[in-house]
C-alpha cells in the first residue's frame, strides 16, 4: 500500500476519524493529530467527504484533535485531498453543552 499522509478511517464500532497515518497492520491503524468526525453536513458519503470536504462546517460535530489514536477495527481507509483536509480543519470544535 502506498503510504498516504492524511486519511479518513471508518471503523467497525469507534466511528470515523481523520488524521495523519502513522502505521497500519491489518485492520489496526495509528493516526497522529486525529479528529473524530462524529457528525458531518454537506457531504453525502465518506467518499465525497474525503475528496470535497464539508460544505456546512457550522452544522458538523467534530471534537478537538487528539495527538494519537490507535484504531483496531479499520474497515474503510480513504486518502484525504488537500481541499478536504483544509475543510475538516476549519470546522469549529464541537463540545456538548
Amino acid at each position: 500500500m502506498k503510504k498516504w499522509k492524511y486519511v479518513v478511517c471508518r471503523t467497525y464500532s469507534a466511528g470515523v476519524f481523520a488524521g495523519e497515518l502513522v502505521a497500519r497492520k491489518g485492520k489496526e491503524i495509528e493516526l497522529r493529530n486525529a479528529r473524530r468526525l462524529w457528525y458531518w453536513a454537506g457531504a453525502a458519503s465518506l467518499s465525497q467527504l474525503s475528496q470535497e470536504g464539508v460544505t456546512e462546517p457550522n452544522k458538523c460535530k467534530f471534537p478537538r484533535i487528539v495527538p494519537r489514536v490507535v484504531l483496531t477495527e479499520c474497515i474503510e481507509l480513504l486518502p484525504l485531498s488537500d481541499v478536504a483536509r483544509k475543510s475538516i480543519s476549519e470546522v469549529p470544535v464541537w463540545e456538548s453543552k
